[in-house]
């Protein structure tokens, strides 16, 4: 635990500055907490729709576009909504300045449509703060060492946010999204679905990798890592909230439970052909969901808007593998918790209550901290809501 710096961090998501009213609001939410004592900078996702937008854009002109080209097309969104609410900071009568990630000091490395960060070094931030300035950062880009302008992936603001409280040794960091916090399941699935007043890092980190939206689980590695006091809240209001960092005691063993829809799958055969095929992923840098390799058949997950050149990932795996791979489409649901993954009994009632849903199960996978199941698609939400009755109520 550091000393105070008396610094927040506030990232605000793409529906909280959809348009100019909302970015007042935001504005105005901000110069609270200046008022009340602290240094804020905030990190700004594109407004609304607007990353949506460019893509299509760009399938407009590409089927598969290039990787640098998307990334120099989609940072234009965040770039908007930093300079529109640094000019709306300044209305309510205090100082703002706006950094694009490379200007904030986001240092990534040189992939594409996915970077990871390797360093901050937010000079500029830190001199600006001191100058009594709110600093507005474009969430989801950076620089490589190439000085490349790079995109973060799917998420990538929530990582820009943490990464800069870890950096500036915030206080606190807070996600500020339309909805209050972490609950035990989207409540636009299951209408039971309850506020959680406190979550594990480990906990909140299953839940995003397996799906959950209110957090990017790399934002949630880097506030393990870096001991930062995360909290999930409403842009509508100043407390409350999910709080990110210790393991809270509840009466039930599970967390959460939360799905996926879209999961590509690729299966692959044979011993000669799962080698190449693996080579194929590692030079695409496909950051893969699931692998399962056993023997000489391979088969593994990923979510499709991470690969935004599949097209070309595809056809490359068709030309070089053939008859020996396959695709398809799969959906997932995770119940998350900690021990559940080694536990035979929460396993089996979960597989257990799929059955009396009525729910095809393809197969299990478990974790020290995950039970999934895999169905169809459009199973996904029915097996969410007999798994949230089953589990969380």
């Amino acid at each position: 635990m550091h000393a105070p710096t008396n610094i927040v961090v506030q990232k605000y998501g793409g529906s909280s500055v959809a348009d100019a009213a909302k970015i007042r609001l935001v504005a105005a939410r901000v110069a609270r907490t200046v008022r009340a004592g602290k240094k804020v900078v905030v990190v700004v996702s594109a407004m609304g729709k607007t990353t949506n937008q460019l893509i299509d854009k760009a399938r407009l002109i590409s089927a598969s576009p290039s990787r640098r080209e998307l990334d120099m097309l989609l940072t234009c969104g965040e770039r908007e909504a930093m300079a529109l609410l640094s000019m709306a900071v300044t209305e309510e009568g205090l100082e703002a300045i706006s950094f694009t990630g490379s200007q904030a000091g986001i240092l990534t490395n040189d992939r594409h449509s996915g970077a990871r960060i390797v360093e901050v070094r937010p000079f500029r931030i830190e001199d600006e703060l001191d100058r009594g300035r709110v600093v507005i950062v474009a969430g989801f880009q950076g620089v490589s060492y190439r000085r490349e302008i790079t995109t973060l992936g799917r998420g990538g603001s929530d990582t820009t946010a943490v990464a800069l409280a870890a950096a500036l040794r915030a206080d606190y960091c807070e996600i500020c999204s339309d909805v209050d916090g972490i609950y035990t399941a989207d409540p636009r699935v299951v209408d039971a679905a309850q506020l959680l007043e406190a979550i594990s890092h480990d906990e909140m980190l299953e839940l995003a990798a397996q799906g959950a939206k209110v957090l990017h689980d790399s934002s949630v590695e880097f506030a393990r890592r870096s001991g930062i006091a995360l909290w999930a809240r409403a842009t509508s209001k100043d407390g409350g909230g999910t709080r990110i960092d210790f393991q809270p005691e509840r009466d039930r063993q599970v967390a959460g439970v939360t799905g996926q829809k879209q999961l590509i799958r690729v299966k692959v055969r044979g011993g000669a052909a799962v080698e190449h095929a693996l080579q194929i992923i590692e030079a695409a840098s496909i950051p893969l969901t699931h692998l399962d390799l056993e023997g000489k058949e391979l088969r593994c997950w990923f979510t499709i808007a991470d690969v935004p050149d599949w097209t070309a990932v595809k056809a490359r795996l068709e030309q070089v593998l053939g008859d020996d791979v396959d695709f398809g489409e799969e959906g997932a649901v995770s119940l998350v918790g900690q021990g559940i993954g080694s536990n035979p009994a929460l396993i089996n009632k979960a597989r257990q209550t799929a059955v009396g849903a009525g729910v095809p199960v393809e197969a299990v996978s478990v974790s020290p901290l995950r039970i999934t199941l895999w169905c169809e698609p459009a199973m996904v939400d029915p097996l969410t809501r007999a798994l949230h009755a089953a589990f969380c109520e």
